[in-house]
């Protein structure tokens, strides 16, 4: 039996177009939310689940950091994916003949410079598969999808314009998780760490925190907030550092850092992905 990987949304979404390129021996199973994903992992139904949790441009992919601590999985990989916006339409439609365009509201705002040049009408759609199988369903020539070109090979529309987005480093990162950690090194671009923690209630407490990653040359490069049970005051912070936490520097930074809090959750040891360093 074929391993799965849960992702959230329709075939053809791009959460599917990350999982066949970061897991192409595993079978996509789309999920309805970022909650059933999750979940799908939980009780045995896929293996990993595959969970997009910042954007290049737009960036960090709502209620995804407040998912990941109380979701009892683990970080075990991360995988960045180029976002390629393509117009989609009925087979043998040309460009002149397309008004209104269908898309997710992120999508449609990172198309436009090319859809204000063309005279093409933005229409919200639910999201981006979603939106390539309502054109497919309509069977109106004047009425175009933005979306992947596996929604388009789904759905049987064509690629009318390829790669229309107007920033060309577009990229999703997205996060692989498991029901288990794994804690061994492995990759070939070194190691990923990722935890959140709740600073201790007493003066410059963040700042203190975090000393001993500067003390200790450890490169943090996402540190993010996020409140807890709606209440101002318990505020959560969610933090990805390079290394493994056996090395001698993220140790001693670690100790460090469970001193000024009140709690330290490591969410994840995983490989970097190699292009984390591009651009």
């Amino acid at each position: 039996m074929t391993a799965r990987i849960a992702f959230q949304g329709e075939p053809g979404a791009y959460s599917h177009e990350a999982c066949l390129k970061a897991r192409p021996e595993m079978e996509p199973m789309p999920c309805r939310t970022f909650e059933d994903a999750i979940d799908a992992v939980r009780r045995g139904a896929a293996e990993l689940a595959m969970l997009p949790v910042e954007n290049s441009i737009y960036g960090r992919v709502a209620d995804i950091h407040s998912l990941l601590p109380a979701s009892g999985l683990h970080i075990v990989g991360e995988a960045f994916v180029r976002v390629h916006i393509n117009l989609l339409a009925l087979p043998g439609t040309p460009l002149s003949r397309i008004k209104r365009a269908m898309s997710h509201t992120v999508l449609l705002g990172q198309c436009r410079d090319f859809l204000q040049e063309h005279g093409i009408h933005r229409l919200t759609g639910p999201d981006t598969a979603g939106s390539a199988r309502h054109v497919a369903e309509a069977g109106d020539p004047a009425l175009g999808a933005l979306a992947s070109e596996l929604a388009g090979k789904i759905h049987g529309l064509e690629v009318v314009a390829r790669h229309i987005e107007d920033h060309d480093r577009n990229t999703t990162r997205f996060l692989i998780m498991s029901r288990e950690p794994d804690l061994k090194r492995r990759g070939e671009h070194g190691m990923m760490t990722s935890f959140v923690f709740d600073v201790r209630n007493i003066p410059a407490a963040l700042y203190k925190a975090l000393g001993g990653f500067a003390t200790n040359g450890v490169n943090m490069t996402k540190l993010e907030s996020y409140m807890v049970g709606g209440n101002f005051t318990a505020t959560q912070f969610y933090a990805d550092i390079e290394g493994h936490p056996d090395d001698r520097n993220v140790r001693l930074a670690m100790e460090e850092l469970d001193y000024f809090t009140d709690r330290v959750t490591l969410l994840g040891v995983y490989p970097a992905d190699p292009r984390r360093r591009e651009g």
